[in-house]
């Protein structure tokens, strides 16, 4: 037993000289043996692990091998055979108060070659012709990271796996559906493993370095009359009874209702034959041969698996472990079992895995329907719609939850941060959100969408329906808090400050959405200056570029007009060109010296940075768990802020009661002229005139921020009020926890695998034509680019893109 201590300190009971007895679910229990304990931490090294462990029980250390369970999995055994193998058994019980720990050597193991139905040492299996239940989609894909020097069984692997539950009885069939054998031809020898399976090599010493994780498989075939509850359950166990017991077979008869099953060996009586009980579908063993003669023979082929195998292997471990990577697996399986993958088959493997655990891409798009009314059922008030293409496949999905859309309205500044990400799922796609600020400058999610591609018609498309959830957003909690529906709610809004690209057709599509300066296209200064760089012609170095996205900053950021036109002097200096680009960019748009809007000193749409973190932590799964994965991770969030906010005393947010602060330490050395108006005085540095009634300062640093400056800080304090009522009202705790208020509720399972509640009635939706390209994913991360990055300058020509050894001109010279 490993028990996870308060102080990281794990108290591990090591038992050996016991049995594994298997019940009839095929659950292990582990009867008899010694225990002993010892005391490790997760920095303890395996070698000195194992060392102690062998010295409990007078063990070779070379011959010994240590297993454990994964929680709630009382089937697979899991080898800690090096460091990473220790530390993964810590993680995956983190959650878990105790696991099991078994000691084993070579010296003890009991001599399979003595049991009924064992073979010795150098005979092989032959796992061909057992069903696969995973879908023809999945066989069929190509692994996107597979390695391009791959031997020639990779290659001849690719030949689909048997499926012989059909609605034809006696019919072998392929992946693509075309008739292989006729097994009702009683008598024929259907040699599958030539036909079907491409062996796979295996070292000859296997007995000598296989960790005995198949023994717990040795009693899955017992005797005649034996029941199981369908023939795929059946052929599961023969495949396990037989890598158990190393050896191969063929099948002789193979359909939905019998089975039967020889060894491969010519002349081996070894035989059994299960057909189904009648008006049951239980699979009963009827006849059995447990005796080989064959002990000793050499069968060339050597160890075969199937995907469908794999993937039953290794189910387990990738629910607990979803990034479980294929050359992970490669050398599991081969540690366990003694079975030499190639990567093409652990991806393979992995795959069907997947499929089975999370559920068909494919109907996940068909369940889109379905999952839209739940979501707008359980969480009313929020806005869940999609659209399809002509020929039904999938085009765009917006989701908006209430819960967001409240906190945005009521709690948050309105500032609305526009972004996209790309989506690395099989079916590929890209992610546009909608962003907010709450009062203590954190990302609030406000909507996001999944489109098959970032468009100027697919973000119209979204705005359209973000302005129609404000709208319906607003109706909703008029109605609950008795108020009037007016006939346009939104136009009783506020404007909102949209943050965005200037390209990808938004300008036009604010201006059209939302009318009547209901909004105000704002450009993101990332984005701008990036155009910039590209739109900049001739030779120029990285050091210039610098200093010009420098420069373009601090013009953005000047408060007033003069020093506008400082910076943009600077810029003229270095580059007429980038003076007359800036120039004519709508510096009414980005330069907060002459911006209309409230900005509050944000000047890019980096917001949706949380988006895509979780993206990407959701990005493999079927489309509507991956929605469901970001509401959850939504859901959290609200919830967490909200506890953490119900902890703060004080009347602003941390994060604004530290700026606060700051400013208001600035106050002692200025000097406060005080006149019988509204309007005040203030020497420093330099001179301003403070207006109290109207919020305003002509430093501009109160009105861009919304917090008073040091300047306007200094006349409040002097008539004797107190300047935290002169804070945006957006800053105080109270508001943060009104963001924070409503909650999401979780949405039915409506996409699991087995789940088929669609009406005949229901839109069908098919996945989009798009699909992963081959090429193993890139791990970069979406998201910010850097436009001052370094880039590679010729020393010859200045160009940039190349240095001087490729330099095109000198090409030419020579």
């Amino acid at each position: 037993m490993i028990q996870i201590m308060v102080a990281k300190k794990i108290i591990a009971i090591c038992q050996s000289g016991g049995e594994f007895e298997t019940d009839e679910d095929g659950f292990l229990s582990y009867k008899g043996g010694d225990a002993h304990a010892m005391e490790i931490d997760d920095k303890m090294k395996y070698r000195n692990f194992k060392k102690e462990v062998a010295e409990m029980f007078n063990f070779n250390v070379g011959t010994m091998c240590i297993k454990y369970f994964l929680p709630s999995n009382k089937k697979t055994l899991i080898t800690i055979s090096n460091e990473k193998d220790l530390k993964n058994m810590i993680k995956f019980h983190g959650d878990s108060d105790t696991a099991e720990i078994f000691v084993m050597t070579e010296e003890v193991a009991p001599d399979v070659s003595n049991m009924p139905g064992s073979r010795s040492s150098r005979t092989t299996l032959s796992e061909a012709g057992v069903p696969v239940d995973a879908p023809s989609n999945v066989v069929n894909d190509a692994p996107p990271d597979v390695v391009n020097d791959a031997s020639p069984d990779v290659v001849n692997d690719a030949s689909p796996d048997v499926i012989s539950d059909t609605n034809q009885p006696g019919l072998l069939i392929d992946a693509n559906f075309d008739i292989v054998a006729d097994t009702n031809q009683v008598g024929t020898d259907i040699d599958l493993a030539a036909e079907m399976v491409t062996p796979i090599s295996v070292a000859h010493s296997f007995y000598e370095k296989q960790a005995k994780a198949a023994h717990q498989w040795q009693n899955t075939i017992t005797n005649v009359g034996q029941r199981f509850n369908g023939v795929h359950e059946f052929r599961e166990a023969l495949r396990k009874y037989a890598i158990a017991h190393q050896f191969s077979f063929r099948y002789k008869k193979n359909d939905s209702h019998r089975v039967t099953v020889k060894c491969k060996v010519e002349g081996c009586p070894w035989r059994i034959h299960a057909s189904r009980l009648s008006t049951t579908q239980l699979i009963c063993i009827k006849k059995m041969n447990p005796t080989h003669t064959c002990e000793g023979s050499v069968i060339k082929n050597g160890y075969q698996a199937t995907r469908s195998w794999i993937a039953s292997i290794i189910k387990e471990k990738l629910k607990v472990f979803p990034n479980y990577k294929p050359k992970d697996i490669v050398h599991d399986i081969k540690e366990e079992y003694g079975i030499q993958l190639n990567y093409f088959q652990a991806w393979r493997g992995k795959e069907i895995a997947k499929e089975q655990i999370q559920g068909s891409y494919k109907e996940a798009y068909s369940m889109l329907p379905v999952f839209c009314e739940k979501i707008m059922e359980t969480n009313p008030g929020s806005l869940a719609t999609f659209t399809t293409k002509d020929d039904s496949s999938f085009h765009r999905l917006f989701i908006s939850f209430h819960a967001s859309l409240y906190g945005f309205e009521h709690g948050c500044r309105p500032l609305l941060f526009l972004d996209s990400t790309i989506v690395r799922s099989k079916y590929q796609g890209t992610l546009l959100a909608a962003t907010a600020a709450d009062g203590d400058d954190g990302v609030f999610p406000v909507a996001f969408a999944v489109v098959d591609t970032e468009s100027d018609e697919n973000w119209r498309w979204f705005l359209v329906q973000f302005r129609n959830a404000l709208t319906t957003c607003r109706a909703v909690t008029s109605v609950s808090d008795g108020e009037s529906i007016p006939k346009d709610s939104l136009s009783t809004g506020r404007c909102i400050t949209i943050v965005a690209d200037r390209e990808k057709g938004l300008r036009e599509s604010i201006a059209e959405i939302f009318p009547n300066g209901e909004a105000y296209h704002v450009y993101c200064l990332r984005y701008l200056s990036e155009q910039l760089i590209r739109d900049l012609k001739g030779p120029s170095s990285h050091e210039v570029k610098r200093l010009l996205v420098e420069d373009l900053y601090s013009t953005a950021y000047a408060p007033r007009p003069d020093g506008f036109h400082r910076c943009i002097e600077n810029i003229k200096n270095i580059s007429t060109e980038a003076y007359n680009w800036i120039m004519q960019s709508e510096p009414e748009h980005w330069a907060n010296a002459y911006l209309p809007a409230a900005r509050y000193n944000h000047m890019t749409s980096n917001f949706g940075e949380l988006f895509y973190s979780w993206v990407s932590d959701a990005h493999e799964l079927p489309i509507t768990q991956m929605v469901d994965a970001i509401r959850g991770k939504i859901m959290e969030l609200i919830h967490t802020r909200r506890n953490e906010s119900n902890q703060w005393h004080k009347r602003l947010t941390p994060s604004m009661e530290e700026k606060f602060e700051q400013e208001s330490n600035k106050v002692r050395p200025l000097q406060v002229l005080l006149s019988p108006g509204n309007k005040f005085e203030v020497c420093g540095d330099s001179i301003e005139i403070v207006d109290v009634d109207q919020n305003d300062c002509s430093c501009k640093g109160w009105q861009i921020t919304g917090l008073p400056c040091c300047h306007a800080i200094a006349v409040i304090t002097c008539v004797h009020r107190s300047p935290y009522d002169y804070c945006s009202r957006y800053f105080t705790a109270d508001l943060y926890r009104l963001t924070y208020s409503q909650s999401i509720n979780p949405v039915p399972n409506v996409d699991w695998p087995g789940k088929k509640n669609i009406s005949r009635d229901a839109v069908t939706v098919t996945p989009p034509p798009t699909r992963r390209p081959p090429g193993r994913p890139s791990t970069k991360k979406n998201g910010l680019q850097d436009s001052s990055k370094r880039q590679l300058q010729c020393s010859r020509c200045k160009g940039t893109g190349h240095n001087k050894s490729t330099c095109k001109d000198l090409m030419l010279e020579n």
